[in-house]
């Protein structure tokens, strides 16, 4: 299963973390915004639309840029998470989903529990900041 999601970076250099809601798979844990694909949606245009229905921003596919990816089995199912930079957007983030969310120093982002599936990006997104 194919998920796109995004490190939306500020002009401080901290990352977009949002907390999974109570009642959804996971929840509690700190993840990427972002979301699976719809048939015949491109990843861009995917993270595109879940980051303007998650947290109301609007991001031009052009301003993504393709980083790293992680590969995870759960007991269920098989993940493949593709991860995306972002540093502009219009707007700012409103959380429609009743998520919350935290910027965070990339130097941080270990402290935060988050889903197997998103824990390698954390140190590929330290070596960027470094």
């Amino acid at each position: 299963m194919p998920i796109v999601c995004a490190a939306l970076i500020d002009r401080a250099g901290r990352v977009l973390l949002q907390r999974r809601p109570p009642g959804k798979p996971m929840a509690g844990l700190w993840e990427f915004p972002g979301g699976k694909l719809a048939t015949n949606e491109t990843p861009e245009a995917a993270l595109c639309r879940e980051l303007r229905e998650e947290l109301a921003l609007e991001v031009e596919a052009a301003e993504l840029e393709a980083f790293a990816f992680a590969s995870h089995a759960y007991a269920a199912f098989h993940i493949l998470l593709l991860l995306y930079l972002c540093r502009r957007w219009e707007g700012e983030p409103q959380p429609r989903e009743g998520q919350v969310f935290a910027w965070v120093e990339a130097a941080r982002l270990g402290d935060y529990p988050m889903p197997e599936a998103d824990r390698p990006l954390i140190a590929r997104l330290q070596d960027l900041k470094a």
